[in-house]
């Protein structure tokens, strides 16, 4: 496919995806703004190299933490620049990196767009998440001389079929890469045989066994369960990260005598989700904006009225809340007597479970994670979670018998103080190519 094809497919693409989220919201996205490239002058010190570290969302920004940690602590003490490609995921890492480090978006994969990013930033390295490849961007930092590697790389069965599909056109990309530090030796695999040499590649583990011990502020939990009226006398089940369809499932299986507080992954989908329950009460409508509850202060009485739909004293007090807010899940699994981890009972890919794990949390997560086949594999391996198409009858005799929860939290906790130092074998290996010569 010519780049000039391949820009068209994108530019109509991109067209389309406008559209769709103009139908669905009513409102215009800016990424044809922030994400045509046009940075202005970044300044970087005086001496040192660069390195762009890139994520595509939120969950990709939160797992790199530790490893841009781990780069800019180490003796090279690189100078780091992090982009993201969406708007929750910029504001995630704005708050995660605050005035330390260069944060901004990256450019739509147009040749004009890559070349203008890049005289911009200036990057020495560019180290790209899981599997956020973009051929034209990739093929002007070849042209540039600068070296491309993949961290915490993954490939799912669907996603090597499709580029099994289309090798001839993107052998080319996988076989520049300078490094792959898969999460898994299967996943490793499956770069290697799409062209990547096999001694550009190894296996260094998921991320997200260092990121999961940065541990939420405990009064910011304090204050999502006051502002929606939590009952901290009755079990609490969080269900992180969820998906079409689960929400409907969980509200109708919910143990008598507990309350459930929903944490839909796609912020589109939060009002939808509301409406499973009238009155539902709603992070949002209790005082908090999109993920800075430390920004706003207390809610007011009238905002807590609200959230729960003007109830009189006497109502039934509410058992279904919803979390619509970006950056306090983490806050939240604080609250939980016991975890469901969402995407996960149909084929969605699943979502981290490690975040709520490493709190301590007795954790069910659906058959269907393959996004996290390898960290889950070795968590069931050890006991730490609890593998299920039906995760409330699980919660249910956890709450009925607490012994097999805490032994499945308790499991959980040794298996990600077994799993840490990811990060650090990562950004060794990665910080071994600066100086390399280009492949």
């Amino acid at each position: 496919m010519t780049a000039q094809l391949r820009n068209l497919a994108l530019g109509l693409g991109f067209a389309i995806h406008l559209v769709r989220k103009r139908l669905q919201t009513g409102v215009w996205r800016n990424d044809a703004r922030t994400r045509s490239g046009r940075l202005g002058d970044v300044p970087r010190r005086a001496n040192g190299p660069r390195i762009l570290v890139h994520g595509v969302s939120v969950g990709e920004t939160s797992a790199l933490v530790p490893l841009v940690d781990a780069l800019v602590t180490s003796p090279v003490a690189p100078d780091v620049v992090v982009s993201v490609s969406t708007e929750t995921g910029l504001a995630r890492a704005r708050r995660i990196h605050g005035a330390d480090r260069v944060v901004v978006r990256f450019p739509l994969d147009f040749t004009w767009m890559a070349r203008r990013f890049l005289d911009d930033l200036r990057p020495d390295l560019v180290v790209l998440a899981e599997l956020e490849l973009w051929p034209t961007f990739m093929a002007e930092c070849h042209r540039r001389g600068i070296a491309v590697c993949v961290v915490n790389g993954r490939m799912s069965a669907r996603s090597d079929r499709g580029y099994r599909m289309w090798r001839p056109f993107v052998r080319g990309m996988f076989s520049r890469l300078a490094l792959v530090a898969a999460q898994t030796e299967v996943w490793r695999e499956r770069f290697a045989a799409l062209g990547v040499p096999a001694e550009r590649t190894c296996v260094t583990g998921s991320l997200k066994w260092d990121a999961a011990w940065q541990v939420p502020d405990a009064a910011a939990a304090r204050e999502i369960a006051g502002a929606l009226g939590i009952d901290a006398s009755r079990p609490l089940i969080v269900a992180g990260s969820t998906g079409p369809g689960e929400e409907a499932a969980l509200v109708r299986e919910l143990p008598p005598g507990c309350q459930l507080l929903l944490a839909p992954r796609n912020p589109d989908r939060w009002d939808e989700v509301a409406g499973l329950r009238p009155g539902m009460p709603r992070r949002s409508a209790a005082g908090c904006g999109a993920g800075a509850p430390d920004d706003r202060g207390p809610p007011s009485r009238q905002a807590v009225d609200h959230a729960v739909g003007d109830q009189p004293a006497s109502a039934q007090p509410p058992d279904v809340f919803l979390l619509d807010t970006i950056g306090e899940l983490g806050a939240a699994y604080l609250l939980a007597d016991a975890v469901f981890v969402g995407r996960s009972l149909t084929p969605m890919g699943g979502s981290n479970p490690l975040e709520a794990i490493a709190l301590g949390k007795p954790t069910v997560i659906g058959p269907h994670h393959e996004n996290f086949a390898g960290v889950v594999a070795d968590l069931v391996a050890e006991g730490g979670v609890v593998v299920s198409a039906q995760p409330m009858e699980v919660i249910a005799r956890w709450i009925g018998k607490p012994a097999e929860g805490e032994a499945v939290a308790s499991a959980g906790l040794r298996a990600v103080e077994r799993h840490r130092g990811t990060s650090v074998r990562t950004a060794d290996r990665v910080l071994g190519l600066l100086g390399a010569a280009r492949p």
